[in-house]
């Protein structure tokens, strides 16, 4: 059987990793010119972590972790207005990693290539397989294509009707980019110190080596991005104060400066003959959600349970019968997810002085006595609640 993904994040990394070990014929492009490190600070747990666990990932997850000590917003001069130091049970049920090195554990224990620079230009289903054409110009005559292409997926373009648009804009720009400056780390340390004014927020962590990740949010209701994002940057957060002057020093030209709208896909069915979306092509939840790379290894891992119980290889009806299958295991528990997302909006990004107000008391609240283990124990567990069921097995 062969497969062909388009795709090399998280969800088409794992993918392609179980499926080539259940002697799959595995091929993967990627429309970025080379492998993307960095991204933002990501929280790893759940069933994703699971997933990794059985991968052989663990010690390798552990090498990458950048410990969490202490969550603080501050004002313009740095000190904190509220504080909260990570509990034990914090540190035993989370990775704190970027998204990039979470993909990069996956990447180097594919054994598979990866094709950059390259795409789906067209694809042409039929009964019995795909026949796709390249960006480079080249055909391929695959069982299944995959579209693990991201939010803005080539593949779901191409593939679905799109009687309705898919990209739900969730009123927010997005900006990540990681910086070297020792002074800067050191004044940071092992804390996720962030700084809030009515729509926008920008937030800091240092990863060692003398290097900090950076990430922006701001409130705008345009989905269009600004042709210099840089500048847009600058112009926003530049006289904030704290760290951010010198640290939009530093900041990049895209692509290594990640810049993005903020937004949810819904779709209604994730497959078309055989060709199928995975991880943020069909469900992504937003950062305000978290948990998306957990479930892009937890849908991953579901697409590779179902099409390894397809029966007899090459039967069209057993694989969209598996494909269906993997959608109703995994639907449910993404537009849940979401609904948290939407829900998180206003505790992430305070849209106002009140709301800013609100959050600084309510963590001042959890730094008393057991508050913190309330508090981080809740949002882990409704969001580790809203995910579990992914991770399960096939059922029948």
């Amino acid at each position: 059987m062969k497969v062909l993904v388009c795709g090399a994040g998280v969800a088409g990394l794992t993918l392609a990793w179980h499926l080539e070990r259940s002697g799959w014929e595995v091929e993967l492009v990627e429309r970025a010119p080379a492998f993307r490190d960095g991204g933002y600070m990501i929280d790893f747990y759940g069933p994703g972590h699971e997933v990794a666990r059985r991968m052989g990932l663990g010690d390798r997850l552990e090498q990458a972790r950048h410990p969490v000590t202490e969550l603080a917003y501050v004002d313009h001069h740095g000190r904190p207005t509220s504080r909260l130091t990570m509990p034990a049970e914090f540190a035993e049920k989370v990775v704190s990693l970027p998204r990039g090195e979470l993909a990069r554990a996956v990447h180097d224990d594919v054994r598979a290539p990866v094709r950059y620079g390259v795409s789906v230009e067209a694809a042409a289903r039929d009964r019995h397989g795909v026949t796709v054409r390249l960006t480079d110009g080249t055909e391929r005559r695959v069982d299944l294509l995959v579209g693990a292409d991201g939010a803005h997926s080539r593949v779901r373009g191409l593939a679905f009707e799109q009687d309705h648009p898919f990209v739900r804009h969730l009123g927010h720009h997005v900006a990540a980019y990681t910086l070297t400056d020792p002074e800067l780390s050191r004044r940071v340390g092992q804390r996720y110190e962030m700084l809030t004014v009515p729509g926008l927020m920008a937030g800091t962590y240092a990863l060692g080596g003398g290097r900090l990740t950076m990430l922006f949010l701001r409130r705008e209701a345009d989905p269009g991005l600004p042709a210099d994002p840089r500048a847009a940057l600058r112009h926003h957060y530049g006289d904030l104060g704290w760290i951010l002057p010198e640290a939009l020093r530093h900041c990049p030209d895209p692509p290594v400066l990640y810049y993005d709208q903020v937004t949810q896909v819904h779709v209604d069915e994730w497959s078309r003959g055989r060709v199928v979306l995975l991880g943020d092509a069909c469900q992504a939840v937003s950062l305000f959600a978290g948990h998306g790379a957990s479930l892009a290894m937890a849908g991953a891992w579901v697409l590779a349970d179902e099409l390894g119980a397809t029966g007899e290889p090459g039967a069209a009806g057993d694989v969209r019968d598996a494909l269906a299958r993997y959608q109703r295991r995994m639907r449910p528990v993404v537009l849940e997810v979401q609904r948290f997302g939407r829900r998180f909006v206003h505790w992430m990004a305070p849209s106002g002085r009140w709301r800013i107000a609100a959050r600084d008391a309510m963590l001042r609240l959890a730094s008393l006595p057991g508050g913190g283990r309330i508090l981080v124990g809740s949002l882990i567990n409704e969001g580790h609640d809203l995910i579990s069921s992914a991770g399960g097995h096939r059922q029948g």
